[in-house]
């Protein structure tokens, strides 16, 4: 990590935002680059006075589109940049709408059994500085990496994977174009010789690296602990990079993906109480997702959808809504409210309650034994609950388990 400590050494910096990212970030200077000046700031972009520091480290969940400095802005940076300006060739940095954390963790999961040295980073795992003075030169990062991540990004991974795009975030970027302009900065500095693992979904982009398609008939049937046709394609992710890129072994790899147990929230079994079985998907924050949920468990007979409502079209969803009448439908919150009223009764025996609590209540009533309640809510839980952990934990404690 000496490039990263020679850099800020004796710097005058700020970090804006003080999440698990600016703590971590914080720990590092003090710790390693005797700073000339360390400051910590949690506020509106009026109150960050450039002029004064060195460098400014933006936490990721800022927003601050419409005045942002340019991408050729050196003095605001984050972690993110620090760590892949110096560790980029060791990285394989993932993104997509849906599916990143879980392609990550089995991606870290199949290396690790393969006998890689290897660190799962970003999003989901530690922030990247927490492993920076463990990179050694035959250690791995897998880097789950979100849109705010990417957007500024002066530097790239090596290998970078951008699964599929689907409508989100619009609450920050209002436009399906400058999400997909921020989720491409994944890729916006790859050089020559780098590699781009891009799925089905995602629109052309330009760069400079070597494009890998990969394509769901392309996924390889085989069996898994965790359901749906959208993980055998993520495992497709795993399998090439794993074994093509990184050169482990086949086999490693292939029980590491069958045996892989998934991650909470994520279509996650909770349990059974009274004959019902009740499934957690509360990271689903889009359509596409509580359609994908249902189509996953056998045995689903109740949905439950509605969160936040972020001016998303929900237009796909409402479709399947009135195409599969054997699904009971569970609507709470303003998501929730919102597609009702845009249903217009389409859907005959639709549901409506206030909160989770009513909605869980009312699944259980109307659901039968031997049929799963499924929480997808195809909705961001802010405004009601924390995160989507949160809101997950809430449904299990409300199923009684």
């Amino acid at each position: 990590m000496q490039a990263t400590i020679d850099k800020l050494k004796e710097k005058k910096i700020l970090i804006w935002g003080y999440g698990r990212e600016g703590k971590s970030t914080e720990k590092l200077i003090r710790g390693y680059c005797a700073p000339a000046a360390l400051d910590i700031y949690e506020g509106p972009r009026e109150g960050v006075h450039e002029e004064n520091y060195d460098y400014v480290f933006v936490s990721p969940g800022i927003p601050f589109e419409e005045d942002a400095p340019a991408y050729d802005n050196r003095k605001f940076t984050s972690q993110t940049e620090l760590f892949l300006e110096e560790y980029g060739r060791q990285t394989i940095g993932i993104t997509g709408t849906k599916g990143k954390s879980t392609t990550s963790s089995m991606l870290a999961a199949a290396l690790k059994e393969a006998g890689k040295k290897v660190f799962l980073v970003g999003n989901i795992g530690i922030p990247c500085f927490d492993a920076i003075a463990e990179m050694t030169e035959d250690a791995i990062a897998v880097f789950e990496l979100s849109c705010h991540q990417c957007q500024r990004l002066q530097a790239d991974p090596h290998v970078a994977v951008f699964l599929d795009l689907y409508e989100d975030h619009l609450d920050r970027y209002h436009t399906m174009e400058h999400y997909f302009d921020a989720k491409c900065g994944i890729t916006r500095h790859q050089k020559e010789g780098d590699l781009l693992y891009v799925g089905a979904d995602v629109p052309e982009i330009a760069t400079k690296a070597r494009i890998r398609k990969i394509t769901p008939d392309m996924a390889k049937q085989v069996p898994m602990r965790i359901p749906g046709a959208h993980n055998l394609y993520n495992a497709e992710f795993v399998r090439r990079i794993a074994v093509d890129v990184c050169k482990a072994d086949p086999e490693k790899v292939e029980h590491a993906i069958e045996t892989f147990p998934g991650l909470p929230h994520r279509l996650q079994y909770c349990g059974e109480k009274d004959g019902i079985t009740f499934i957690d998907d509360s990271i689903s924050t889009i359509p596409e997702a509580a359609m994908r949920a249902l189509r996953s468990v056998p045995n689903a007979q109740t949905l439950i959808l509605g969160g936040m409502d972020r001016g998303i079209e929900y237009n796909a969803l409402e479709d399947f809504m009135a195409a599969h009448p054997e699904y009971h439908y569970v609507l709470c919150y303003a998501s929730g409210e919102r597609i009702a009223k845009e249903l217009n009764g389409r859907v005959p025996d639709l549901l409506l309650e206030k909160d989770l609590a009513g909605a869980v209540a009312r699944a259980k009533k109307v659901t039968d034994r031997g049929r799963a309640i499924v929480l997808s809510p195809a909705a961001a839980s802010y405004g009601y609950f924390k995160n989507f952990e949160e809101r997950g934990d809430a449904f299990r404690k409300l199923a009684g388990l």
